[in-house]
């Protein structure tokens, strides 16, 4: 079958998630990087543990837990503004450079993104990264409260794009997702 969409994850494929190190430097100096990091590990492993559990919570209240989590574990005092400015670094999320060059370049495909991401958080960072005129569809888990990779989550673009599991190319930079794509019966 030929491939007719392109499905992308958002965090860490199309947005550097580290991005943010330049603004926990600022706020944490010298702890950035590792803020970044453990921020991000804990965001992910928050989101299999709610989905193991059922308890579904939306990504921007797993992103603050997380955030709470990271910069305790490192002993960096959290105050209130810190989390408001580290969470709208989020929302700004710097888009990969190749990716502003791919997606304007793939117009005989459908594209969008599949994303863990809130709603709000992937309106904001696609909207203020420039990308969504080359878009069909920005798809959050919300719709069915559970994160990748639940195979109810990459379902989500066969419906809303029309096209058959094999005819959907998946890109991600996370080993986790292209695994569950690829059980889905994504091509990756």
């Amino acid at each position: 079958m030929t491939i007719k969409a392109l499905v992308f994850d958002a965090y860490g494929t199309l947005f550097d998630v580290n991005s943010v190190v330049a603004i926990c430097d600022k706020l944490y100096p010298g702890k950035g990087a590792a803020l970044s990091q453990l921020w991000r590990a804990k965001q992910i492993e928050y989101t299999w543990l709610r989905s193991l559990m059922g308890r579904y919570e939306d990504f921007a209240r797993i992103t603050a837990d997380a955030l709470r989590y990271a910069s305790g574990a490192l002993g960096l005092k959290l105050e209130a503004s810190h989390v408001l400015r580290l969470m709208d670094a989020y929302d700004r999320l710097a888009a990969f450079p190749d990716a502003r060059e791919i997606l304007p370049a793939l117009t005989q495909y459908r594209r969008a993104i599949l994303s863990n991401g809130a709603p709000a958080m992937l309106e904001a960072v696609v909207k203020n990264s420039g990308l969504a005129s080359h878009l069909d569809a920005v798809l959050s888990v919300d719709l069915v409260k559970t994160y990748k990779p639940d195979p109810r989550v990459y379902q989500l673009a066969i419906d809303r794009l029309g096209v058959a599991k094999a005819e959907i190319g998946f890109v991600s930079s996370n080993y986790w997702d292209v695994a569950g794509a690829k059980s889905f019966g994504f091509r990756i």
